[in-house]
Formats: C-alpha cells, sequence, structure tokens
C-alpha cells in the first residue's frame, strides 16, 4: 500500500516562500526551498523563511531539495536550511548551482542534474523536464509513484522563441501526461490574466528604442538573477557604438558566468569599463537587490556613489518588476531623479519582465498533463482560486481540486485522496541581516512601539555604602520628544522618579526590581497624560 501525502510549509497564499513537500511512506522529497522578501512594517528584517521544524525533527526522512530555478522565492532559504539541517541535499541544474553558492551553499551539498536525466530512489523516480522561464536552467519535476506521477511545475510559460538554455519540452510533458499524472501542482501568480503571457516579455525591441532615442548617457536598473531581461538589453544595444559598463562586482560575476557557459550572448567589443562611465553616450547596468529595493539608484541620487555622478538629461530605466509595497519608494525616488533633470522610463502596462503563467499557458498546461488531481500553488489565495476555476472549466472535478493554506495535508491511499483534516503546524522565521535565528514577534513589537513613540532612559546612581542618591535621576530620550521644548516634562520625570527611589530605600536595604517596576508603570501613565504618546521606557538604577 502506497501512502502519500502533499503539504506545503510556504508559498500558498503568499507570494514567496515557496516549499513543498511530498511524502511517499516514509521518504520526504522537498520541492524548492524559497523566502520572502519583509514589507515595510517589519522593521528591519531582511526576509522571512518557513519554520523548518518538521523537516528537522524528520530529517533522516529526508532525500533532497529539488530545487526549480535560481530566482530567491524559490531558493533563496537555501542557505538557512543548509545551516539547520547540515548535510541537507539539494538537486539543482548548472545555472541554478551557481546561484546556490552565490548564497553561501557549499558545493559539496549541491547534486547537479541536467533536465530529460531521471534520478532513482528506490521505488521512487524524479524526472525533471526543462520549461521556458526568466532565468536558463529551470525545470518541473515528474515524481514516478506506482499509482502515476505527481508534477510540480515551478515558475514557466510557454513561448516557441525561448530555445537553447530557456527551451521547453513541451513534448515530454505531453508525453508524461499520456502515462498518467495523479496530481499537478501548477503555479498561480497571473492567472487573472488573459491570452499567453508570451509576447509581453520579449523587451530587446523596447529596449532598442529607448537606446536609438536617448543619445545621452542610460542607466538600466537590473536584478541580477533575471538573465533573460539582460540578454534584450544587450540585445538592443548590440547595433550601436554604445559602451556597456556592468556595475558592482555581484552584477559582474552573475554576467560573466553566465557568458562563459552560453547563457548570455553579447559582442565582447560592446563592454566598457570604469573609464567609460562619464562617456555621454555610456549604457550602465545597476544591479538591484529586492531585499533593499532600488538602494543602488538611491546611492546614487543622494550623491554617495563612488563612481557614478548623476548629470541632467541621463536617462533612467527601470528594467526590473515593480512591487506593491516598495511603491511609496519608487514614487519618491522618480521625484528625486525627476528634480535631477533625469529622464525616467519605466515599462508600459503592456509588457512583462516576470516570466509567471497567464490563463492560456495554465489550461495549456492541464491540458497536456491531463491530471486526476489538480492543486494550485504559489500565490495569493485569489490567484490560486482563478487557476482552480481554470481547471474546473476543463473538465476537472470540483472535488478533485485542491485550494489548500500552508500546513494542510492532501493525502492518497493507493492513488486515490482521502478526506483528511490533518494539518501541519507551519510558523515563519524572521531573518534580521547574517542572524539565522528567527528575530520574534516580540522584538517586533519592540521595533514597532520604538518607531511610534521613541524610547525614554532613567538613570540613577546610589551610594553603595549609604544608600543615598549621588547622581540622578538623569533623563535620556529618543525619538520620543524634544528636549528643549519640554523642560516641563523633563523636569516632572525626574521628580517621579527620585521620589519612587527614595521610598523604596527602607532601612538601608533597596529594593532594585520594584524601582524599576515603579518607574516604568508611573511614568507611563504621566506621559500618556502629559503627551499621549507610550514610549519604552527602560530604568538603570547602580551602585558605587
Amino acid at each position: 500500500m502506497e501512502k502519500i501525502r502533499i503539504f506545503s510549509l510556504g508559498g500558498l497564499d503568499e507570494m514567496g516562500k515557496n516549499t513543498y513537500i511530498i511524502e511517499v511512506n516514509e521518504d520526504i522529497f522537498v520541492f524548492d526551498c524559497g523566502l520572502k522578501y519583509a514589507d515595510g512594517f517589519m522593521y528591519g528584517i531582511d526576509y522571512i523563511i518557513p519554520d523548518y521544524e518538521y523537516l528537522i525533527k524528520n530529517k533522516n526522512r529526508i532525500k533532497g531539495v529539488f530545487v526549480t530555478h535560481g530566482h530567491y522565492e524559490n531558493m533563496g532559504a537555501a542557505a538557512d536550511l543548509a545551516r539547520t539541517i547540515p548535510g541537507i541535499k539539494f538537486y539543482a541544474t548548472h545555472y541554478t548551482k551557481f546561484v546556490l553558492m552565490d548564497l553561501g551553499v557549499k558545493e559539496e551539498n549541491i547534486v547537479e542534474i541536467e533536465p530529460n536525466r531521471k534520478l532513482d530512489f528506490g521505488n521512487i523516480s524524479i524526472f525533471p523536464m526543462p520549461v521556458s522561464h526568466s532565468v536558463p536552467g529551470s525545470v518541473m519535476y515528474c515524481m514516478n509513484t506506482s499509482h502515476g506521477a505527481i508534477c510540480y511545475t515551478g515558475d514557466f510559460i510557454i513561448d516557441p522563441l525561448m530555445r537553447e538554455k530557456y527551451d521547453m519540452d513541451l513534448g515530454k510533458i505531453a508525453y508524461v501526461g499520456k502515462q498518467g499524472v495523479l496530481c499537478l501542482l501548477s503555479e498561480s501568480v497571473f492567472s487573472e490574466r488573459s491570452g499567453h503571457t508570451s509576447p509581453t516579455h520579449r523587451l530587446s525591441t523596447f529596449f532598442g528604442d529607448i537606446i536609438n532615442k536617448y543619445e545621452n548617457r542610460i542607466l538600466f536598473s537590473v536584478l541580477p538573477t533575471h538573465l533573460y531581461t539582460i540578454q534584450d538589453i544587450f540585445e538592443g544595444a548590440k547595433n550601436t557604438h554604445r559602451k556597456v559598463v556592468i556595475m558592482g562586482k555581484k552584477l559582474q560575476n552573475f554576467i560573466r558566468f553566465a557568458h562563459d557557459y552560453g547563457y548570455l550572448e553579447y559582442r565582447s567589443d560592446l563592454i566598457g569599463d570604469l573609464t567609460n562611465i562619464e562617456d555621454k553616450d555610456s549604457i550602465l547596468l545597476i544591479c538591484d537587490d529586492k531585499s533593499n529595493a532600488y538602494a543602488s539608484i538611491n546611492k546614487i541620487v543622494n550623491g554617495y556613489d563612488k563612481f557614478i555622478t548623476l548629470r541632467e538629461g541621463d536617462a533612467v530605466v527601470f528594467a526590473e518588476p515593480r512591487y506593491d509595497a516598495n511603491e511609496k519608494t519608487l514614487v519618491k525616488l522618480e521625484n528625486d531623479l525627476a528634480m535631477a533633470g533625469c529622464k525616467i522610463i519605466s515599462l508600459p502596462k503592456t509588457k512583462n519582465i516576470l516570466h509567471h503563467a497567464s490563463k492560456e499557458d495554465l489550461m495549456l498546461m492541464i491540458k497536456l498533463m491531463n491530471p486526476k488531481y489538480y492543486m494550485p500553488v504559489k500565490g495569493e489565495y485569489r490567484y490560486m482560486v482563478n487557476n482552480a476555476n481554470l481547471a474546473s472549466d476543463l473538465g476537472i472535478p470540483p472535488e478533485n481540486i485542491f485550494l489548500k493554506q500552508n500546513g494542510d495535508v492532501v493525502e492518497f491511499e493507493d492513488g486515490v485522496a482521502k478526506e483528511t483534516f490533518e494539518h501541519i503546524k507551519v510558523k515563519e522565521s524572521l531573518i534580521d541581516g547574517k542572524s539565522s535565528d528567527d528575530i520574534g514577534e516580540l522584538v517586533i513589537k519592540d521595533r514597532e512601539m520604538l518607531s511610534d513613540n521613541g524610547i525614554v532612559l532613567i538613570s540613577a546612581t546610589l551610594s553603595r555604602k549609604d544608600k543615598v542618591l549621588l547622581v540622578g535621576p538623569e533623563v535620556t530620550t529618543k525619538g520620543f520628544i524634544y528636549v528643549k521644548d519640554s523642560k516641563d516634562i523633563i523636569y516632572g520625570m525626574k521628580n517621579i522618579s527620585e521620589e519612587i527611589i527614595k521610598r523604596n530605600i527602607i532601612n538601608g536595604i533597596v529594593d532594585y526590581n520594584k524601582i524599576k517596576t515603579e518607574i516604568r508603570s508611573e511614568l507611563s501613565n504621566y506621559l500618556y497624560e502629559q503627551t499621549e504618546s507610550k514610549p519604552m521606557i527602560i530604568a538603570v538604577v547602580q551602585e558605587v
């Protein structure tokens, strides 16, 4: 009897953090291990990953992590997972392996795979098939079980013009569909968009028109992992005499690697160096970072970049996706660029940087695979609902379509879905900087309090011998009030604190805990009456 369980640690009803688990009897197979970038309300958090408690408890059962492609939403948490479970194996194509190593995953933890070459794990085999996406070496995975295949698409579009390293093997996909697909897990991000995504993602002509139209210097802001977009920029510039200057070691490393292995093509004489930065007609590629959106351009605008100084007449092209969470940052940046005399160019609504499957792409995938069961994944819940509706329109019975949340378990026994209310407890880990430890909700609450109301520090020094006040109490505030305009409030805080300290010195014995508690309590009430604010209050009382 073969028992299969499918659930997600992340990626359902959210953008990013994609981590899907398929268990076949006692074996665990992990598909993707992505991160989610924090929004502006996370107070210093860089990114969010799933809590790997379930995988830690069952680490001896894990056969590997199978990565679909080199985008951080799908593999950005790999280094965190590798630190959490040392020795865990990541299966990835050649380019994706490079991105994993750039993140910090050790080479000995990575098994390089080739599309259309089967991986055997006892009675289970996994077959990676090439799909078209904005990075080379993207694959979908087909897990072969005794009751049919379980397939996970990853990210894809259908475009016959994307060939070689970006090619999609529709024949293999159709063949798998003919053999029998038990369950298809398919992405949902563009499920609301009509038609095919292609050709809206083809941007070489658009970039070429910009390069030919503007005679002055042009700055392109790009994401280093979106190689297809970078290729389109090179295509747009190939018939010009301009020099393309690649700014930043990270972007240089990505482009050099991609060129060396045939993922990027451009004329060698097209590439300039730092001596070409001030050329009137140079093209500058600026590396952006989604964890700190538009940081590189911001640095240039504010005059902190040691190589680039904006000039009136420069054109700035945002050749990267726009995200709702960064809209305010982008609007302010565009205003600053306009004040500097720059021309701002954004992608029109008819063009797409992102390569995700639209309605017709999704329906064609469903028709080719012809699954018995269907599970929309990857995207906010409304996208998953639209994806489910497409499957229903194609004749898949509603009871065979699974709309789930993270942790909800779909179970099959001998190839038949069983009704189950099992739920795996899933949480999030908040990562700040290089720390691999979860920051936690309490820390976020403290940061929120500090950002809203600031901090008040009360400090005092007592004599160890006589137990009398020697210094203070002194009041220090940050982010709360302007001291010079609030002398009465400062004086009131000092008086209250001094009174609390003195009344808690009884017969030469000082109750320090009670002093600190009462200072926090009474000052909190006093400050709310005076300012209607509740700053964080810290009391420090020491002896000398």
